[in-house]
This record gives structure tokens, C-alpha cells and sequence, in this order.
């Protein structure tokens, strides 16, 4: 059991058993959404969690990436290293009031939007996730046509683009891959947490052996930790400094804001800070010494910088470990996806209609949305991404500003457990016909600002601090507009769960 005190009555053994007690409204609870008991999570299964989000294809590319600002071996790392200690301070606040309620984050922003007004921050990081979903499916299934071409060349003709821009041999893969990651994700989060404390590990062997490989054919001393040949000023290193900083920081913000899916099943914070401790900064520096090693001896290999590690396995002469690396990485890919994109709008969807949409219909929901995206068009577009990441913090920061801000600066961490499911109007988290106004005068300007930052040409290198400007202002804007609320909420007598 979790280390913590309940003193609401839904820590009865019937409701954690996934019985809806009278009080929990159907309008607001199903089994899914309710509070867990099975919070069964080690540190280690934190820990792979994270290794499944840092190890995919896209990671690789933005850790190789920042190697080419013009920034020496040092400065890249302490970004890098500077940037995913904030993650993990974030990812233990977020962390905090999940698994101290057991219930997902869709549910926990009931606090702040109100019962009804969960679902405006719920909808946005489910279509979020879902187009991202299909973005990594498609990567995904590249790396399988890559695998298929190379032992059976005679398929290459069905590479040519055909129907809705993708070939029939990339709706072939599309489909495969679509499928596995369904079959993982209909079995439960019992399942997926099997599969991501295999999947994660599983990609560091093959980039180890990789990188084994590339100081085999080039020797140590053709490997370099700074891969560009600008020279910058002093100012200008600052700058880079920062923006690499706050970049780790934007590219960990969708699953960083719905981590509480996941800290839910925590055994305790401790455990949880355990594995945020070892999943965040030592494996993702470690995760970038290597990638810089894969990247710089491409260079001295290959003579070009490859930052696509499909294209550098790719390039490996066996047919068989390119079968191998590529497989893995198809693997890892799954891992990540389902775990940032795929449990997210599962319960972000359900939380809208808990007794139409369960977590199984609210992430089949996302997967089919996924195709309709065509994504494959999404991905071939640089601009189109360019402006979808700076849209992204646009959107998650203020999310994250506010659930803070509620939680630790208004509620300073009390939770009334039975409110999040009370759909009446004597429900504390009732507000105004079940939408808080406060919260949502806080999100409007501050997306506002964000989205004004991203599409300003003239502001382009502000954009990639849109997630902390986001998060500042919709914090800082709640905290104020909401200050009263802080001042009632020490004398409401609440049923609540205690800050440990």
C-alpha cells in the first residue's frame, strides 16, 4: 500500500475495488477514471517509463542536434544535463497529487477547471497526443520498409507514393505497426508497463553496439564532441546555451503534463522520485555521450552528419544487424508512443464521457484519429512541424502553470477526493455549473500570448521558450485571479489528502 493518509471516504475497499459508490457520479467516474489501490509501480518501472520516452527516434535526432549549435562538448552537456533537471523537478510536482488521489491527470485538473471544465485541458492534450501518435507510427513504419526492402529489394516498386500521398507498401507498414501497437495497448496498463521495461533498455544494447561499431571503423581519435564549425561570441553561447536548455525542456512537455497517468500506480513519491532521479538525468546524458559518438564518427565515416539513426543502421554492411537495430528501434518507438501518446488521450478522452468512453474506446478514438491525419504529410512538411512544436508549448505550458498553481499556490496541496466526482452543485469542485471561470481566464490570454510568440516572424527565437512563458503566465495570471480562493480553502474543513 502507498504511503499516504486518505481520510475521505473513497478509500473504502468496495470503491477501490472499481465499485461506483452513489456519491460518485456516472456523469464524472467509470472504472478507469476512479481511484486505483493497484499502485504497484517500483522505481524501476519509472525509471523504464522514461527510458521509453527518451530513447526513440526523435530524441536521437534533438540530442544530436544540439552538437551542431556551435557550442563546445561542455556547454552542450550542462544544457542538456541543466534542461532534464528541470524536467525532473517538474515531472516530481506533477507527479505529486496522481498518486497521492490515485486518479489520472485528466481527473486532477477537475480541482482547477472545475468537474466540467476538466475536460477544455483534457481535449487539447488528447488532440495533441494523437497527432503525434500518428507522426511516430509512421516513423515507425518507415524503419519496417527499411527492413523489408532490404530482404526483398523486388518490393521497390511498391514504394512509389499513391494513394493520400503514402505508397502501398507505407500503408502496408502503417498497418502492421498500427495494429502491434494496438494489440499492446488493448491488454491494460499491466501490459504496457511489461512492455516498456523491455523496450527501453532493449534500444540501449543496439546504440551501444552501435556505437561500438562506429569506433571500430573510425578509432577513437576520429571522434569529436563539437560538430560544428560556427564561432560564436560570447553573447551569442548564452543564447545558444539557453535555447538548447529550454528546448529538452519543450520535447519532454507532452508527457511531462500527463505524467500523473502513470504516477497513479506509484507505490510511493519516494519510489517515484527514485525513478525520475535515474530515468531522467543520468540516462539521458548518458543516452546523449552516446548519440554524440553515433553522429561524430558518421562524419568521419560516411563524410556527412547523419542525425536520422534509421539512415546510420541502415548503412550497417550485414543485412542481418540492420535487421536487428531496425527492429528494436521499431520497438522502442512503440514503447514511446504508447506511452506518451497513447495512454494520455485514452483517459483524456474518457474523462469527456466516462460511461461511453472507457480507456480502451478513448485510445481507439486517438489511433483512428491518427490515420486521419494522414501523417505521413504532416511529417514531410519542416515548417509545418516547426510551427506544431512551437504550438505545442503554446498549449501544454499554461496547462502545466495552472495545475500547479492550483494545487501547491491555492489548495497548498489539500484534495477533497470525493468532489472530483461529485457532478452536483454542493461538489467543492463544482464552481459555476461545473466549470471554474477563474482557471480559464488564466488559460485564454496566456495561450493567446504563446500563439501570437509562435507565428510572429519577428519573435522566432523567443518561440522556443514558449512552454515556460506559457507556464509562467497562466500560473502567475491564476494565482492572482484565484487569491481568495487560497484564503477560504485553509477554512473549508476539507476531507483531504496531506502533502507528504
Amino acid at each position: 500500500m502507498p504511503n499516504q493518509e486518505i481520510t475521505s471516504a473513497t478509500a473504502s475497499s468496495e470503491q477501490s475495488a472499481g465499485i461506483i459508490k452513489p456519491y460518485y457520479s456516472p456523469k464524472l467516474c467509470n472504472d478507469d477514471l476512479a481511484p486505483t489501490r493497484d499502485q504497484n509501480w517500483s522505481w524501476y518501472n519509472i525509471f523504464s517509463f522514461w527510458m521509453s520516452d527518451v530513447h526513440s527516434m526523435g530524441g536521437y535526432v534533438v540530442a544530436a542536434s544540439f552538437f551542431t549549435l556551435g557550442l563546445t562538448s561542455w556547454q552542450v552537456l550542462l544544457c542538456l544535463l541543466c534542461g532534464i533537471c528541470i524536467v525532473q523537478i517538474c515531472a516530481n510536482l506533477v507527479a505529486k497529487p496522481s498518486q497521492q488521489a490515485g486518479v489520472p491527470y485528466a481527473v486532477i485538473c477537475r480541482q482547477a477547471f472545475g468537474v466540467f471544465g476538466a475536460n477544455i485541458p483534457a481535449v487539447i492534450r488528447g488532440l495533441i497526443a494523437f497527432a503525434w501518435y500518428g507522426i511516430q507510427t509512421y516513423l515507425a513504419a518507415n524503419a519496417l520498409m527499411l527492413v523489408l526492402l532490404k530482404f526483398f529489394p523486388s518490393l521497390t516498386p511498391m514504394t512509389i507514393p499513391h494513394w493520400l500521398g503514402l505508397s502501398a507498401l507505407g500503408w502496408v507498414c502503417f498497418g502492421i505497426m498500427w495494429v502491434l501497437q494496438a494489440m499492446v495497448f488493448w491488454h491494460g496498463m499491466s501490459a504496457i508497463k511489461r512492455f516498456i521495461d523491455v523496450a527501453g533498455p532493449a534500444v540501449y544494447v543496439v546504440m551501444l553496439l552501435l556505437a561500438g561499431w562506429i569506433l571500430y571503423k573510425t578509432g577513437l581519435s576520429n571522434i569529436s564532441f563539437t560538430l560544428s564549425t560556427k564561432t560564436l561570441t560570447a553573447g551569442q553561447q548564452g543564447w545558444e546555451m539557453l535555447t538548447a536548455t529550454a528546448l529538452v525542456v519543450s520535447y519532454f512537455s507532452g508527457p511531462l503534463l500527463n505524467f500523473g497517468d502513470f504516477s497513479r500506480y506509484g507505490k510511493s513519491m519516494s519510489e517515484i522520485r527514485r525513478g525520475n532521479r535515474w530515468g531522467l538525468p543520468f540516462n539521458f546524458l548518458l543516452f546523449s555521450i552516446v548519440t554524440v559518438v553515433i553522429v561524430s564518427g558518421t562524419q568521419s565515416l560516411f563524410g556527412q552528419m547523419i542525425t536520422d539513426p534509421i539512415e546510420t543502421v541502415s548503412r550497417v554492411g550485414n543485412s542481418v544487424a540492420v535487421a536487428l537495430g531496425l527492429l528494436t528501434m521499431i520497438i522502442a518507438t512503440i514503447g514511446i508512443n504508447i506511452v506518451a501518446n497513447f495512454v494520455s488521450p485514452a483517459f483524456d478522452f474518457s474523462n469527456c464521457s466516462p460511461q461511453k468512453i472507457s480507456f480502451r474506446t478513448g485510445g481507439m478514438i486517438a489511433a483512428v484519429g491518427s490515420v486521419l491525419l494522414t501523417p505521413w504529410n504532416l511529417f514531410q512538411s519542416p515548417e509545418i512541424i516547426h510551427y506544431t512544436l512551437d504550438v505545442l508549448g503554446s498549449f501544454i505550458g499554461p496547462l502545466f502553470g495552472i495545475l500547479l498553481a492550483d494545487y501547491y499556490l491555492i489548495k497548498r496541496g489539500h484534495m477533497d477526493v470525493d468532489a472530483l466526482f461529485n457532478a452536483t452543485p454542493s461538489g467543492r469542485y463544482w464552481y459555476r455549473n461545473g466549470f471554474n471561470p477563474k482557471a480559464i481566464a488564466a488559460l485564454v490570454p496566456a495561450v493567446a500570448i504563446g500563439l501570437f510568440i509562435s507565428f510572429t516572424p519577428g519573435l522566432h527565437q523567443v518561440a522556443n521558450f514558449s512552454w515556460f512563458i506559457g507556464a509562467f503566465l497562466a500560473g502567475g495570471f491564476y494565482r492572482y485571479i484565484a487569491r481568495h480562493d487560497r484564503a477560504a480553502s485553509g477554512a473549508m474543513g476539507y476531507m483531504k489528502t496531506e502533502v507528504e
